[in-house]
């Protein structure tokens, strides 16, 4: 008997030994998330947002309205543009595809559940002077982009490689470089698509009652379709979900508005007097003070709309514009609409049905107001909507993915990063994935740190295509840019 269950006694000391190290990593990655998220990456965003907002003379305020007129004023609009580029409006679209995602729906929730009413004040604060961080990141990706495989392609990557080697040398740049590419392939190509996918595996489940691995594949089937066809089929897919589903959404929001509307002026008092006195809405026993309302509010902030994370920029690389102010403005209309629009829509959705109080956890809170606001079909109504965002989300991601690819690899080994992405949608859809969202966290913070440096370094560049655009515009001249193309060559 004792030889025959040797099998068993195997298999127990490998699970054993199989959850002590993911204890072990768990705890480790949770450390390191404590470092980066707690004490350096927030204070080191909200600084480089504020330096940024001075610096340019506050650009997200002063031409927001001119930034409006210029994302929607052509949209329908025909003219002529060339293969290797998107209009302004793809552009964006792609951008914001990658930015709505769960963070909206799940991330607000745990902003308010954490961090209490006061938290969207903060949030609000982190996005405006995220504008002015996500105006410079688009500003150097439009000068340093370069053209691969005819289509114009650039992001961090290639403003780290161009615009910090006569700073700091090539050796350091292209480590900085690289090291910011594998951490954006890793967090939002591979682990961040497998969190997306498990979101929307968990609400159509709730919601439809249809098996988490069905789901999976029907996600990496669509995804795959869509992907094949390369940034123009995205770009296409994106300017029309990416409206339709932000304008639904908003929609729920402004429908609850006057469902509850006598709770309206109550929690508008709340949000601002636990912006910096939670005691005074909560009570003492929340254990909730102004420090995990500020933490809470600008960290879920930043996760949603992704301003100084290196992400957006691929997108805004590609587009065809005059002057790359346009896109800079282009950029903030993004975290605007991202932050300001729809995750202030969760918020008032959340505190409008007293959802935070439910006791529910992360997008289960959303869930809770949606059914509460929405007897009947709440909870079918979210996990549509949440479906459309975290899709586009996946196919934004894979994009930012497959540009640091081609950085790496100049045009090779595409193929075998598209097949682990949809690998990746697969396996994400199955089982929890807590350890996998801190990794993502874990990555994410990679990211941020080379590309705060580039920005910081190269802020003289950003200011001189800044203050050439104001000279253009004074002068009353067309608007026009010499740009840099860097040479670029591919390998099949």
């Amino acid at each position: 008997m004792s030889g025959s269950s040797y099998p068993y006694h195997f298999i127990f000391i490998v699970f054993i030994k199989g959850f002590i190290m993911e204890e072990i990593l768990s705890a480790l990655v949770g450390a390191v998330n404590q470092v980066l998220w707690d004490y350096l990456l927030i204070y080191a965003l909200l600084g480089i947002g504020l330096f940024f907002t001075l610096y340019l003379g506050a650009p997200q305020i002063t031409k927001f309205g001119e930034g409006l007129k210029s994302v929607f004023g052509g949209l329908f609009s025909k003219k002529d543009k060339d293969d290797k580029s998107l209009s302004q409006f793809q552009a964006l679209a792609v951008a914001v595809s990658a930015q709505i995602g769960t963070g909206n729906v799940a991330g607000v929730a745990t902003a308010i559940t954490a961090g209490g009413p006061g938290a969207i004040f903060w949030m609000w604060l982190s996005a405006v002077l995220g504008m002015s961080t996500i105006f410079a990141e688009a500003l150097l990706a439009q000068k340093y982009r370069v053209v691969s495989h005819g289509k114009y392609i650039g992001g961090p990557a290639f403003y780290i490689t161009h615009g910090l080697t006569p700073k700091i040398g090539r050796g350091a740049a292209r480590f900085l470089s690289g090291f910011f590419s594998i951490a954006l392939i890793v967090a939002l190509g591979f682990i961040g698509n497998a969190t997306q996918a498990n979101s929307i595996a968990s609400a159509v489940t709730i919601a439809f009652d249809v098996p988490s691995l069905a789901v999976g594949i029907v996600l990496a089937v669509f995804a795959g379709m869509v992907v094949i066809g390369g940034v123009n089929r995205i770009a296409n897919i994106a300017q029309f979900v990416v409206p339709f589903m932000a304008v639904v959404y908003i929609l729920c929001a402004v429908v609850i508005l006057f469902e509850f509307s006598d709770h309206i002026v109550p929690m508008f008092n709340h949000i601002f007097t636990a912006a910096f006195n939670p005691e005074a809405v909560l009570g003492g026993a929340a254990g909730i003070g102004m420090r995990e309302a500020i933490r809470f509010g600008v960290a879920r902030g930043l996760f949603s709309n992704e301003a100084g994370m290196g992400s957006t920029p691929h997108a805004h690389a590609t587009a065809d514009v005059k002057h790359p102010v346009q896109q800079g403005m282009a950029a903030f209309v993004g975290v605007f609409i991202d932050t300001i629009l729809v995750c202030t829509a969760t918020a008032l959705i959340i505190l409008l049905t007293d959802a935070n109080l439910s006791g529910e956890q992360g997008a289960a809170v959303t869930q809770f107001a949606f059914n509460k606001a929405f007897p009947g079909f709440g909870s079918q109504l979210l996990a549509v909507c949440l479906t459309f965002f975290a899709f586009t989300t996946i196919i934004g991601w894979y994009y930012f993915g497959e540009s640091n690819i081609r950085f790496l690899f100049r045009g090779r080994h595409l193929g075998i990063y598209r097949a682990l992405v949809l690998l990746a949608i697969v396996l994400g859809t199955l089982g929890k994935v807590d350890l996998v969202w801190s990794l993502s966290d874990m990555f994410n913070g990679f990211m941020v740190i080379p590309n705060l440096i580039a920005l910081f370094l190269l802020r003289k560049e950003i200011r001189a295509i800044y203050d050439d655009y104001l000279a253009q515009k004074k002068a009353g001249r067309d608007l026009s840019y010499q740009y840099e193309f860097h040479e670029f060559h591919d390998k099949q």
